[in-house]
């Protein structure tokens, strides 16, 4: 990335993703960045994606997380839920942000360029482009 006189941006404010890699992912293990997948078969991550530390995603169902989406640590994403016997697919579009401490349930999708609020417990799909959060999650505002 370049100034529009052509000269070197500092450090700081390079893409944090410009050289980003798919990390290394080893079914029910902690990958380097300290977050695990269990059903690793099931998962697609897209490409600049940051998934915070501790964060656990089951994808036995089917799991796309889709480009540049942000995942805050400790957040649990579940395809099968022992509890009510629910199972389906999770979908995270494309630049969806998910606060730390939430929980996505099976089922539910994400919508591009949507927020959801940490601390959320996402047991249905929240549309595109919208702030959401809550206990159950409920859409409080459009972006």
């Amino acid at each position: 990335m370049k100034t529009s006189e052509n000269k070197k941006l500092p450090e700081e404010q390079k893409d944090r993703f410009a050289d980003w890699r798919p990390p290394e992912i080893t079914e029910g293990k902690l990958t380097k960045w300290n977050w695990l997948v269990q059903g690793i078969d099931g998962l697609k991550l897209g490409k600049r994606t940051d998934i915070g530390s501790f964060t656990y995603i089951n994808a036995r169902h089917g799991c796309e997380i889709q480009d540049e989406v942000q995942i805050g640590s400790h957040t649990s994403i579940y395809t099968e839920s022992t509890i009510d016997n629910k199972k389906g697919p999770v979908l995270l579009k494309r630049n969806c942000r998910i606060g730390t401490h939430s929980t996505i349930m099976p089922g539910v999708t994400v919508g591009e360029n949507s927020i959801i609020s940490a601390h959320s417990f996402v047991n249905h799909s929240i549309p595109d482009n919208v702030i959401a959060a809550g206990i159950p999650c409920k859409v409080i505002r459009k972006r």
